[in-house]
C-alpha cells in the first residue's frame, strides 16, 4: 500500500542538494512512499525557494507546510525588534497563510522553539496559548490547513542530567537539549498550554508531532485524544518509545486508528526507514530502532507491534488523504 510521510525536513536535512533529493526519491520509490510532507516552508523567500526545490521535478511527490517567521531579520537577543511583537502581526501572518494556501501549501508547522526558545521584549517566554496568536490558528481552521505542533520534548530532557537519567548518554552529547531548571517552563506547562489552544479552536485540526510529545505515557495521550476530537498524532522519531511498550502501544494504535498519521522525521537512510516497517508490521523482538551506533534516543532495543492491515492502511495513507489538502490528489496520480 502507498505511504504518506507527514513529518519530514527536506531543507534542514538535505540542505537543498538536488542530487540528495534525486537519491531520496529513489528511496521513496523502492519503499512505496508515495508522498512526503516537508515541514520546512518558512513564509517568505524560503517558502518560494523550497517550492522550487521540491516542486520543479517532483510536485506530485511532495506537499509543503509553511512556518511562521517570528523573529524576522532581527537579532536573536533583541526580541523587542522581532516582527511578532508588532501590532497586527497575527493578522498579517493569517493573510500570508491565505496566499500560501492558494499556491498549494498544505498546512502549518510550529517548532519547539515556540514555547522553549522565543521570548517577549520583557525577557519572559512567549506562551503557546497567548491570545495574540489566535487569529493565526483560526485562519488555519478557516482554510482547512492542519497545524502540526512540536511542543516540549521527551520527559528525560526535563530531568536532571545525572546517573538517574535514562538518556544521560544522549544528553551528554547534546547538552543544549536539556531543559532542566527553573530558567525553563516546565514540560507540563507547555503541554497544558498547547492543549488549551486545541480546545479553544475546535474548528482547526492539530497534529501532535511525536505522539503529541508524550509517548512515554500513552494513557495520558489517550485522554487527550478522547477530549479533543481535533487532535491527531504521528510517531516521527518516537518508535523508540513505542517499541519498548509494545503491548500497550499496539492496543493504543488500534484504538485510535482513525487519528493516526505516519511520520519519520526524515529524510533518513534506508536502513532506518525500513525499521519503521519492521516496527509497525512485524512481531519481531529486540531489534534496533536506528542505524546509528550508539542509538540516538536511548540505549535500548524495541519490539514490533504487528498492526492489522486495516490499521496500517489508515496509518500509512488513508487518514492523511482525509486530513491534509493535496494528498488525495497526489495519491490518485
Amino acid at each position: 500500500m502507498p505511504v504518506v510521510d507527514v513529518h519530514t525536513h527536506f531543507h534542514y536535512r538535505l540542505r537543498d542538494s538536488k542530487e540528495a533529493l534525486d537519491d531520496f526519491v529513489g528511496l521513496m520509490d523502492r519503499n512505496n512512499i508515495a508522498v512526503c510532507v516537508s515541514l520546512d516552508g518558512k513564509l517568505g523567500d524560503q517558502l518560494e525557494h523550497h517550492m522550487r526545490y521540491l516542486w520543479t521535478d517532483y510536485r506530485d511527490r511532495f506537499a509543503i507546510f509553511a512556518n511562521i517567521d517570528w523573529q524576522g531579520n532581527a537579532p536573536r537577543d533583541r526580541p523587542a525588534l522581532w516582527p511578532c511583537h508588532r501590532p497586527g502581526f497575527a493578522e498579517r501572518t493569517a493573510a500570508e497563510l491565505e496566499q500560501a494556501a492558494k499556491r498549494g501549501v498544505s498546512g502549518l508547522k510550529l517548532f519547539k522553539r515556540f514555547g522553549l526558545g522565543y521570548k517577549n521584549p520583557d525577557g519572559t517566554w512567549m506562551k503557546i496559548d497567548d491570545p495574540r496568536w489566535d487569529p493565526i490558528w483560526a485562519k488555519c481552521g478557516e482554510l482547512g490547513l492542519p497545524i502540526i505542533i512540536h511542543t516540549a520534548d521527551p520527559a528525560a530532557f526535563f530531568d536532571p542530567v545525572d546517573e538517574t537519567n535514562e538518556r544521560w548518554e544522549e544528553l551528554s552529547r547534546h547538552p543544549d537539549w536539556s531543559f532542566f531548571g527553573d530558567q525553563f517552563p516546565s514540560r507540563q506547562e507547555l503541554l497544558d498550554a498547547r492543549n488549551r489552544v486545541i480546545k479553544r479552536h475546535p474548528e482547526t485540526q492539530f497534529i501532535g508531532a511525536h505522539v503529541a510529545n508524550n509517548p512515554e505515557d500513552l494513557k495520558v495521550v489517550a485522554e487527550w485524544l478522547d477530549e479533543y476530537p481535533n487532535l491527531w498524532i504521528e510517531p516521527a522519531s518516537r518508535i523508540a518509545e513505542l517499541g519498548r511498550q509494545p503491548f500497550t502501544a499496539r492496543d493504543f494504535l488500534i484504538r485510535y486508528q482513525d487519528r493516526l498519521l505516519f511520520g519519520t522525521d526524515g529524510p533518513w537512510p534506508e536502513t532506518r526507514v525500513r525499521l519503521y516497517w519492521r516496527f509497525f508490521e512485524t512481531r519481531d523482538e529486540s531489534f534496533p530502532y536506528s542505524e546509528k551506533v550508539p542509538p540516538p534516543q536511548g540505549m535500548w532495543q524495541i519490539y514490533g507491534v504487528d498492526l492489522p492491515d486495516e490499521v496500517l492502511r489508515k496509518l500509512y495513507f488513508e487518514n492523511a488523504s482525509k486530513l491534509i489538502p493535496g494528498i488525495r490528489q497526489r495519491l490518485e496520480k
